[in-house]
Protein backbone atom coordinates (compact mmCIF):
# COMPACT_ATOMS: atom_id res chain seq x y z
CA UNK A 1 0.00 0.00 0.00
CA UNK A 2 2.76 1.97 1.24
CA UNK A 3 4.26 1.62 -2.81
CA UNK A 4 0.85 2.51 -4.29
CA UNK A 5 0.83 5.75 -2.51
CA UNK A 6 4.23 6.41 -3.10
CA UNK A 7 3.06 6.06 -7.02
CA UNK A 8 0.31 7.68 -6.72
CA UNK A 9 2.31 10.74 -5.28
CA UNK A 10 5.09 10.53 -8.41
CA UNK A 11 2.52 10.72 -10.78
CA UNK A 12 0.61 13.47 -9.32
CA UNK A 13 3.86 15.56 -9.02
CA UNK A 14 5.08 14.33 -12.31
CA UNK A 15 1.80 15.12 -13.56
CA UNK A 16 1.53 19.17 -12.07
CA UNK A 17 4.70 20.06 -13.48
CA UNK A 18 4.31 19.47 -17.26
CA UNK A 19 3.53 22.43 -19.22
CA UNK A 20 0.11 23.58 -20.14
CA UNK A 21 -1.76 22.45 -23.23
CA UNK A 22 -1.36 24.20 -25.92
CA UNK A 23 -4.10 26.53 -26.19
CA UNK A 24 -5.72 26.42 -29.73
CA UNK A 25 -5.82 29.79 -31.66
CA UNK A 26 -8.84 30.48 -33.87
CA UNK A 27 -7.35 30.49 -37.36
CA UNK A 28 -7.06 33.92 -38.58
CA UNK A 29 -9.29 35.67 -40.09
CA UNK A 30 -9.88 39.26 -41.97
CA UNK A 31 -12.20 41.65 -40.10
CA UNK A 32 -15.70 41.33 -41.87
CA UNK A 33 -16.70 44.08 -44.15
CA UNK A 34 -19.44 45.44 -43.91
CA UNK A 35 -21.39 45.56 -47.13
CA UNK A 36 -24.54 46.92 -46.16
CA UNK A 37 -24.39 51.22 -45.77
CA UNK A 38 -25.23 52.12 -42.24
CA UNK A 39 -28.83 53.88 -42.06
CA UNK A 40 -28.69 57.59 -42.36
CA UNK A 41 -29.01 59.96 -39.52
CA UNK A 42 -32.94 60.79 -38.98
CA UNK A 43 -32.93 64.75 -40.25
CA UNK A 44 -35.64 67.55 -39.40
CA UNK A 45 -38.68 66.95 -41.16
CA UNK A 46 -39.21 68.68 -44.11
CA UNK A 47 -41.23 72.21 -43.25
CA UNK A 48 -44.20 72.98 -44.65
CA UNK A 49 -45.13 76.39 -45.22
CA UNK A 50 -48.33 77.34 -45.03
CA UNK A 51 -50.02 78.36 -48.48
CA UNK A 52 -52.23 81.02 -49.49
CA UNK A 53 -53.15 83.79 -47.89
CA UNK A 54 -51.85 84.50 -44.69
CA UNK A 55 -55.33 85.13 -43.26
CA UNK A 56 -56.53 81.84 -44.39
CA UNK A 57 -53.27 79.74 -42.65
CA UNK A 58 -54.52 77.42 -39.46
CA UNK A 59 -53.78 78.93 -36.10
CA UNK A 60 -50.61 77.42 -34.32
CA UNK A 61 -51.71 75.42 -31.49
CA UNK A 62 -51.32 77.18 -28.21
CA UNK A 63 -53.32 79.69 -26.21
CA UNK A 64 -52.19 83.43 -24.67
CA UNK A 65 -51.47 83.64 -21.32
CA UNK A 66 -50.49 87.24 -19.78
CA UNK A 67 -48.09 87.96 -16.05
CA UNK A 68 -46.51 90.94 -14.91
CA UNK A 69 -43.36 90.41 -12.66
CA UNK A 70 -41.24 93.22 -11.77
CA UNK A 71 -39.99 94.42 -15.35
CA UNK A 72 -43.50 95.15 -16.78
CA UNK A 73 -45.78 92.79 -17.91
CA UNK A 74 -46.00 89.80 -20.85
CA UNK A 75 -48.20 87.90 -23.02
CA UNK A 76 -46.90 84.04 -24.16
CA UNK A 77 -48.46 82.32 -26.59
CA UNK A 78 -48.13 78.85 -27.16
CA UNK A 79 -49.22 75.06 -26.16
CA UNK A 80 -50.16 74.83 -22.07
CA UNK A 81 -46.96 72.90 -20.51
CA UNK A 82 -44.94 73.91 -23.35
CA UNK A 83 -42.21 76.97 -23.73
CA UNK A 84 -43.80 79.47 -25.74
CA UNK A 85 -44.05 79.93 -29.22
CA UNK A 86 -44.39 83.93 -29.18
CA UNK A 87 -44.04 86.46 -26.63
CA UNK A 88 -44.49 90.29 -26.11
CA UNK A 89 -43.07 91.81 -23.36
CA UNK A 90 -42.98 94.89 -21.51
CA UNK A 91 -39.28 96.65 -20.56
CA UNK A 92 -41.21 99.37 -18.42
CA UNK A 93 -37.48 100.72 -17.75
CA UNK A 94 -36.35 100.73 -20.75
CA UNK A 95 -39.55 101.84 -22.34
CA UNK A 96 -39.43 99.09 -24.90
CA UNK A 97 -42.03 95.99 -26.51
CA UNK A 98 -39.38 92.93 -26.96
CA UNK A 99 -42.01 90.39 -29.65
CA UNK A 100 -39.99 87.20 -29.16
CA UNK A 101 -40.36 84.08 -31.50
CA UNK A 102 -39.02 80.37 -30.65
CA UNK A 103 -36.26 80.07 -33.57
CA UNK A 104 -32.25 79.70 -33.40
CA UNK A 105 -32.16 81.53 -36.82
CA UNK A 106 -32.98 84.33 -38.64
CA UNK A 107 -32.18 87.84 -39.28
CA UNK A 108 -36.08 89.60 -39.85
CA UNK A 109 -39.34 88.49 -38.78
CA UNK A 110 -42.36 90.00 -41.13
CA UNK A 111 -45.25 90.77 -38.75
CA UNK A 112 -48.83 90.91 -40.90
CA UNK A 113 -51.81 92.04 -39.46
CA UNK A 114 -55.24 93.20 -41.18
CA UNK A 115 -54.28 96.69 -41.71
CA UNK A 116 -50.31 96.38 -41.63
CA UNK A 117 -47.27 94.64 -41.80
CA UNK A 118 -43.77 95.74 -41.01
CA UNK A 119 -40.18 93.61 -41.24
CA UNK A 120 -38.53 93.79 -37.87
CA UNK A 121 -34.87 92.90 -37.23
CA UNK A 122 -34.37 90.24 -35.00
CA UNK A 123 -31.43 88.65 -32.53
CA UNK A 124 -30.83 85.85 -30.99
CA UNK A 125 -31.54 86.16 -27.35
CA UNK A 126 -28.66 83.56 -26.08
CA UNK A 127 -31.23 82.11 -24.30
CA UNK A 128 -32.44 78.20 -24.12
CA UNK A 129 -34.25 77.35 -25.24
CA UNK A 130 -33.58 79.33 -28.70
CA UNK A 131 -35.83 82.63 -29.20
CA UNK A 132 -35.28 85.36 -31.56
CA UNK A 133 -36.43 88.67 -30.47
CA UNK A 134 -37.18 92.53 -31.91
CA UNK A 135 -37.29 96.13 -30.13
CA UNK A 136 -40.25 97.77 -30.77
CA UNK A 137 -40.53 101.51 -29.20
CA UNK A 138 -44.20 102.11 -27.64
CA UNK A 139 -44.86 104.57 -30.30
CA UNK A 140 -44.60 102.14 -33.12
CA UNK A 141 -47.88 101.73 -35.03
CA UNK A 142 -47.60 98.12 -35.62
CA UNK A 143 -48.54 97.57 -31.93
CA UNK A 144 -51.83 98.73 -32.29
CA UNK A 145 -52.25 96.84 -35.56
CA UNK A 146 -50.88 93.79 -33.62
CA UNK A 147 -53.86 94.93 -30.64
CA UNK A 148 -56.76 95.39 -33.23
CA UNK A 149 -56.16 92.61 -35.79
CA UNK A 150 -58.87 90.69 -37.29
CA UNK A 151 -58.63 87.61 -36.00
CA UNK A 152 -55.23 86.95 -36.19
CA UNK A 153 -51.51 88.14 -37.05
CA UNK A 154 -48.81 86.59 -39.02
CA UNK A 155 -45.19 85.82 -38.16
CA UNK A 156 -42.80 85.39 -40.96
CA UNK A 157 -39.10 84.03 -40.88
CA UNK A 158 -37.13 83.05 -43.26
CA UNK A 159 -35.47 79.48 -42.53
CA UNK A 160 -38.41 78.83 -40.14
CA UNK A 161 -42.35 77.99 -40.28
CA UNK A 162 -44.54 80.84 -40.70
CA UNK A 163 -47.19 80.86 -38.06
CA UNK A 164 -50.43 82.47 -37.52
CA UNK A 165 -51.56 83.17 -34.07
CA UNK A 166 -55.47 84.31 -32.71
CA UNK A 167 -55.14 88.02 -31.28
CA UNK A 168 -56.76 87.69 -27.93
CA UNK A 169 -56.52 90.84 -25.47
CA UNK A 170 -53.49 89.67 -24.02
CA UNK A 171 -51.62 91.36 -26.71
CA UNK A 172 -53.82 95.18 -26.23
CA UNK A 173 -52.89 94.48 -22.67
CA UNK A 174 -49.29 94.29 -22.47
CA UNK A 175 -49.43 97.11 -25.39
CA UNK A 176 -51.42 99.58 -22.54
CA UNK A 177 -49.48 98.42 -19.67
CA UNK A 178 -46.06 99.63 -21.49
CA UNK A 179 -47.40 102.83 -22.30
CA UNK A 180 -48.96 104.18 -19.52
Amino acid sequence: MRTSILALAVIVLTTSCAAPPPVSKPPSAALPVLTEKPAPLPTRPAMVQPTGHWTDWESSPGAWVYRRDERGSIALYGTPGADALVTLRCDKARALLFLSRASDIGSTMTVRTSSASKALAVQLTGGKPAYVASEISLGDPILDAMAFSRGRIALELSGTLNIAIPVWSEIGRVVEDCRA
